[in-house]
């Protein structure tokens, strides 16, 4: 028997040091890898300096155009068994290509996050609105993300919340539907005994990337709002804030004298994380699971973060330190946990406890292997049963085929 070709066409290049979704971009291509797949990663995107070198682990890196019909004679000669969207963006423009010149293939779509509920609740957030799930019916955005779910054969799914919203109000048939959370090692003894202990730990961290607008936020939430209530009752601690991307507004947020000192860009997240005695993240909008908040659990960090932040992330167990949406009692917990050992050591078991009981990949990988081959055993069938999902691409490839074609010969 062949091996299955996976054809991913990215969003953007895969750059793990820089933010989550890198991260769990090349998890997928890792996970597909082991399976023995022949992997291709395409991408429209220019390649930033920290892009991640895919050829060095074995898969094959090509540059494709928007709008462009090369597209197509690549993807006919290619024929992969499976293609990967990364990010709805991605599926409304390669995806009427993929079903028009290669139908057969699997087509898969990973969400990273879902889109439309992070600007929902931004713009919530403006309005000074309370988050509405019945609203989200009418949001625009909703409709583009939810019909690019409906026209793929699977959609991967990060998180618990996600997936029960989709399910619930967006009422989208669990069969179309893959729970696949980050791909994680557990943590076994011999790696918690390297941490640093409670003692040896010091000062508050916050790392994540600024093209990221929740984290911005979160960034501006920690200056204005919660560090002023920490300093003044630790006046010894710093809040050190890394991140890719640092743009002039949270350049000028450093001051040295108050103890807020914006590092830059991390080369080794981890390496950051273990030395911090607690990880601080006030995110006030946002979607999917948090990179920062598993990359805290897997450095044995506690952390203070809010209900958006935590969303999804735990299912029924305690959190890795402390979950506050209030200004307040976000700055109280966070002096707890770097003032109490105890406390501290009770919230670092339970975030081993989440990393191992939810994150687990040797766990979570082989359904999700199970789940992509029984679709493309029976893909006809699957096809079928999805009627509203082959509907919208029947008028989508009409649509966005023309529109395409128009800009291609605009660009010409």
């Amino acid at each position: 028997m062949s091996k299955l070709h996976v054809l991913i066409v990215g969003y953007v290049w895969v750059a793990p040091n820089s933010s989550a979704a890198g991260s769990r971009m090349l998890q997928l291509i890792n996970l597909f890898l082991k399976q023995d797949y022949n992997v291709t990663f395409a991408c429209a995107a220019n390649k930033p300096e920290n892009a991640f070198n895919l050829t060095s682990i074995g898969v094959k890196e090509t540059v494709i155009a928007l709008n462009d019909s090369s597209f197509d004679v690549f993807i006919k000669e290619l024929q992969p068994t499976i293609v990967m969207f990364d990010r709805f963006m991605i599926e409304e423009q390669f995806g009427w290509r993929v079903a028009e010149n290669c139908p057969s293939a699997l087509r898969v779509l990973d969400t990273e996050d879902l889109h439309f509920l992070r600007k929902f609740r931004q713009q919530q957030l403006k309005k000074k609105e309370a988050f509405n799930k019945q609203e989200l019916l009418g949001f625009k955005d909703a409709k583009r993300e939810i019909a690019a779910i409906l026209r793929c054969d699977t959609t991967l799914i990060i998180s618990t919340f996600e997936m029960n919203l989709l399910k619930e109000v967006f009422k989208i048939d669990d069969k179309i539907l893959c729970y696949l959370p980050f791909l994680l090692d557990k943590i076994d003894t011999a790696h918690q005994n390297k941490w640093l202990s409670f003692k040896e730990r010091a000062h508050f961290v916050f790392i994540g990337n600024f093209f990221h607008q929740p984290n911005v936020d979160a960034v501006l939430t920690l200056k204005k709002e919660i560090w002023p209530l920490i300093k003044t009752r630790l006046p010894e601690a710093e809040m050190h804030v890394y991140g890719a991307y640092a743009t002039q507004q949270i350049n000028e947020l450093h001051h040295k004298k108050e103890g807020f000192l914006i590092k830059g860009f991390a080369e080794d997240a981890a390496e950051v994380v273990e030395k911090a005695k607690a990880v601080l993240a006030p995110l006030r909008f946002g979607a999917g699971i948090k990179g920062k908040l598993t990359e805290a659990m897997l450095c044995g960090t506690p952390s203070v973060t809010s209900s958006i932040g935590a969303e999804g992330m735990s299912g029924a167990l305690p959190w890795n330190g402390f979950v506050e949406d209030n200004f307040k009692q976000f700055s109280e917990r966070a002096i707890q946990l770097y003032s109490d050992e105890q406390t501290w050591q009770l919230s670092q078991e339970n975030g081993v406890k989440i990393i191992d009981q939810i994150y687990d990949k040797e766990k979570i990988q082989p359904l999700f292997i199970h789940k992509i081959n029984e679709t493309i055993r029976d893909l006809k069938t699957h096809r079928l049963h999805n009627f509203m999902g082959s509907l919208l691409q029947h008028h989508t490839l009409q649509a966005t085929k023309y529109m395409s074609k128009w800009i291609e010969v605009k660009n010409s």
